[in-house]
């Protein structure tokens, strides 16, 4: 029998040398990688308490074993949920970023044929006949079709269901003349589609709103949509000012005081949106036999005995008084919206002014500065907490879409181009408003 040399077990040996030092070289790879991937896991998550973290709650090391394999597996999940959270809110984030520089009343007018989102027609339930020219003999309703688009603004377009989830369990308060009772009636027709709804109620009884006996209508109204508990009301308050009677006439105007239905109901907001202008004139004062008082007694400043002075410290006083107010209302989004263009064309209302024009755009199409056409509203606000609704240099382009003479009760060598024929323009106001809840 041949003898195995005495070289073979060396070489066996050393074969498997070999092999028990490529295992172990393996094994320290594989946990190389592991720890490579743990500490990877750790940098991209947030370093918040609720995270990974190499302490517990007590501030000693964690412990290995299984609790320290849970904790990897945690952040793992808690990393892959944090990328997919990310991904899903970059569309909104984005657009909160651009809409953050956002200047809703900079754009330009466009056509929709899509437009308008009620019936002149139908939308008698909250629509006055007399702002509804589609009941009139006008023939022209191509301003029915024109959308703003603002500029730089990703705007959501509106739609009732839209702003009834928005607004669930809220309540919005227009407060002012009647271009605030014109949006008031705009957004009601708009949030039902100018249809009849038997989920909304009258609810103007909460707030006072009922019809004195003798009085042709109540101080204003208030609905409901019962479905999601959302409220709509509007306060007549031409002025802003709180009006208080002297005798069985006349009435103290006080220029800085907020009006007492604000400073009743004001807890019951979620949304207030003011507004005055075209009551301040001296005609109108000495109509509603209204008195200028200013720290409780009759005005004899000679700075605030002129209309528009006593305007602009009324706007600044009321302005000032919701910014008081905004934080003992921590949910509160307060608004004053400008002031509304007339368009009377040689003369005005009452010396034979008119607005006779019919053509979309004549005047223009875009807005391109920056400030304010209302520059009393802008100051008011500015260094407050109360937002401005800015709508005025938009609504001068639209001279057209006045009521003009197409009025149901017309007079002679009278028209109102003032007021809005509705659906119009007071439906871009809530649009704008729309995006900013």
């Amino acid at each position: 029998m041949m003898k195995i040399p005495s070289i073979v077990p060396r070489v066996s040996l050393v074969l498997l040398g070999l092999i028990c030092a490529t295992m172990l070289s393996l094994a320290s790879l594989r946990e190389t990688s592991l720890v490579s991937f743990v500490t990877n896991q750790f940098h991209s998550m947030p370093l918040d308490p609720g995270g990974f973290s190499s302490l517990d709650k007590k501030g000693s090391k964690s412990s290995g074993g299984k609790d320290g394999t849970k904790r990897v597996e945690t952040a793992k999940k808690n990393t892959a949920k944090e990328e997919l959270t990310i991904k899903m809110e970059q569309p909104r984030n984005l657009s909160a970023a651009r809409n953050k520089d956002c200047n809703y009343a900079q754009g330009k007018w466009v056509f929709d044929n899509t437009r308008p989102s009620y019936s002149g027609f139908g939308c008698k339930k909250w629509l006055s006949s007399m702002w509804a020219c589609r009941l009139t003999q006008r023939k022209d309703f191509e301003y029915e079709k024109l959308r703003w688009l603002p500029k730089h603004c990703d705007v959501d377009d509106f739609s009732g269901s839209k702003f009834l989830k928005r607004m669930q369990h809220k309540t919005l308060a227009f407060v002012g003349d009647s271009l605030g009772r014109q949006q008031f009636q705009s957004l009601m027709c708009m949030v039902t589609g100018g249809k009849p709804k038997e989920d909304v109620v009258d609810v103007g009884f909460e707030y006072g709103l009922v019809k004195p006996r003798g009085a042709v209508r109540p101080d204003g109204w208030a609905y409901r949509f019962l479905a999601t508990n959302t409220t709509i009301l509007f306060y007549w308050s031409a002025s802003l000012c709180d009006l208080q009677p002297l005798n069985a006439t006349a009435f103290a105007m006080h220029l800085d005081r907020p009006p007492s239905f604000l400073r009743r109901f004001l807890h019951r907001f979620d949304v207030l949106v003011l507004n005055t202008g075209h009551h301040w004139n001296r005609g109108k004062l000495n109509a509603n036999h209204w008195i200028m008082h200013i720290d409780g007694v009759p005005n004899s400043s000679t700075k605030t005995t002129d209309i528009k002075s006593a305007k602009n410290l009324t706007i600044h006083s009321i302005v000032r008084w919701i910014d008081s107010q905004l934080p003992l209302h921590p949910g509160l989004q307060a608004f004053y919206r400008t002031i509304s263009p007339r368009h009377f064309f040689n003369g005005d209302w009452n010396t034979g002014g008119t607005c006779d024009n019919n053509a979309p755009l004549s005047g223009g199409m875009e807005v391109v500065k920056n400030e304010s056409s209302d520059s009393v509203a802008s100051a008011a606000v500015r260094g407050t907490g109360v937002k401005l609704l800015d709508i005025t240099t938009l609504s001068e382009l639209r001279d057209e879409g006045h009521i003009s003479r197409y009025s149901i009760k017309a007079t002679a060598g009278v028209q109102d181009c003032l007021h809005w024929c509705l659906p119009g323009v007071p439906d871009t106001w809530n649009e704008i408003l729309f995006a900013q809840l």
